[in-house]
């Protein structure tokens, strides 16, 4: 079970760090957007996965706070992209300068 949730853990801290170098790499805020959302959401709750393998007394908070990410980081993803849209940054075109 430790290597299970061990393997879930290195996966999980995988994708956050690749979420936070997409953040730097990415030409837009909308990409930039996409890319923290879409691999921290995933990288986190493999963490809460090898977490639960560690400590499964724990399971039953862990998912409320796996439903809670669930939950807000697509809204607030979508709030941030229409914000930006609406106050008028143009998303990146191939050939664009970053």
């Amino acid at each position: 079970m430790g290597v299970v949730g061990d393997l879930f853990l290195l996966f999980g801290a995988l994708f956050c760090a690749l979420g936070a170098l997409g953040l730097v790499r990415m030409p837009d805020v909308y990409n930039r957007i996409q890319a923290g959302t879409k691999a921290v959401t995933l990288g986190l709750l493999s963490l809460l996965v090898g977490v639960a393998f560690h400590q499964p007394a724990w399971i039953p908070k862990l998912l409320v706070i796996a439903l809670f990410v669930l939950l807000t980081n697509p809204v607030g993803s979508t709030t941030l992209a229409r914000a930006f849209l609406r106050s008028g940054i143009e998303p990146w075109k191939r050939g664009d300068k970053r």
